[in-house]
């Protein structure tokens, strides 16, 4: 077992950014920033409700997850071609590789494209491009999760399952995301039940605005491997205690929290509590152009409002690798220059 040496608390927030990281809860589409927007917007002649970048970066201002939603659906609006989807990941993966991610497992929405005409192999491949090519130019390992919107109906994720399939070898994985309020995951036995015969890798938003039975659905209907959020999880002892013994991972958004008024404070966020605890907690960034932060902003602030220390740093990004989908080999590699980061950090405090 690793022991994490101290580290004075003037300096922790170098050591987050400095730290090897991956991130497992990131939404493609979420990270379109502003300027971006504008530009494939004027690529694609697509017009925009907004006069200016300052103008369309006001209107965050979010109460709920629906109200982003409505926004982010709308910004959407301006990838029609390959190439969009192409700059749209390769610039969060630039960005991620300047916050020292070295593995990023990416969801994407295809229903929010396929229903405003465009091609599903438009969107994958456009993202498996950028991707590829990341990998080799940016030195970072990426893997694609096909996303089903809850709101919609099961037979609709199955249609956009089985438009998918010819491109399986594109994406690792399937997900759930969307309005979790009155779309339990049992909504989606079926799909995930084909999904697990097709030998895809299973994820789910739940206990994010849904109570801890939306978790339990999740394990236990869907049977996921990792739960995306779960924060909820700290109102259930008996989830907690199962969460904990049976390392299945959650994928925590401090900031998306905050900013969606799970806990408007994240002087109260449950992550230091959720760590402790034992569970396989891991920090994310959701939706970073809306909610104002990319991983490391996620990181330094959580920290500076809950006082976690080096060892939850570590434990943090440890559990990032534990919890991919990567091989055991790279989960190998990847703990090593954890902890010679960490060392090397140290040597020259």
């Amino acid at each position: 077992m690793f022991k994490v040496p101290p580290v004075a608390a003037e300096r922790l927030p170098a050591l987050l950014r400095a730290m090897p990281k991956a991130e497992l809860h990131i939404h493609i589409e979420g990270s379109l920033e502003p300027e971006l927007i504008f530009a494939l917007a004027e690529r694609n002649s697509v017009r925009l409700p907004y006069a200016s970048v300052q103008e369309l970066r006001s209107a965050y201002a979010f109460t709920d997850l629906q109200s982003f939603l409505d926004i982010y659906y709308a910004g959407a609006s301006v990838l029609l071609h390959e190439q969009d989807f192409y700059d749209m990941a390769r610039a969060y993966l630039a960005r991620a590789v300047a916050d020292n991610v070295v593995h990023a497992e990416i969801f994407f929405d295809p229903q929010t494209h396929t229903a405003r005409g465009v091609p599903i192999e438009t969107v994958i491949m456009g993202l498996h491009r950028a991707c590829e090519d990341a990998r080799t130019l940016l030195g970072i390992s990426a893997s694609l999760i096909l996303c089903f919107l809850r709101h919609l109906s099961e037979e609709e994720a199955f249609a956009t399952l089985e438009q998918a399939l010819p491109l399986q070898d594109k994406f690792i994985g399937v997900g759930l995301d969307s309005s979790e309020l009155g779309h339990p995951p049992e909504k989606f036995a079926r799909v995930f039940a084909r999904c697990r015969e097709l030998g895809l890798r299973r994820v789910a938003h739940a206990g994010e605005e849904g109570p801890p039975a939306y978790i339990w659905s999740a394990l236990d209907v869907l049977q996921v491997e990792r739960i995306d959020h779960g924060v909820q999880a700290f109102q259930d002892a008996a989830l907690l205690q199962r969460l904990a013994s049976s390392r299945v991972p959650l994928t925590v958004c401090p900031l998306s929290n905050q900013k969606l008024r799970v806990f408007p404070d994240l002087r109260d966020h449950k992550l230091r509590q959720l760590l402790d605890a034992g569970l396989c907690a891991t920090v994310n960034s959701d939706d970073p152009a809306y909610f104002g932060g990319y991983i490391n902003d996620n990181f330094t602030q959580v920290f500076a409002a809950t006082g976690m220390g080096a060892r939850h740093a570590y434990e943090l990004a440890s559990n990032s690798f534990e919890a991919s989908f990567a091989s055991a080999a790279d989960k190998r590699a990847w703990q090593h220059k954890l902890k010679e980061s960490f060392e090397r950090f140290v040597e020259y405090d």
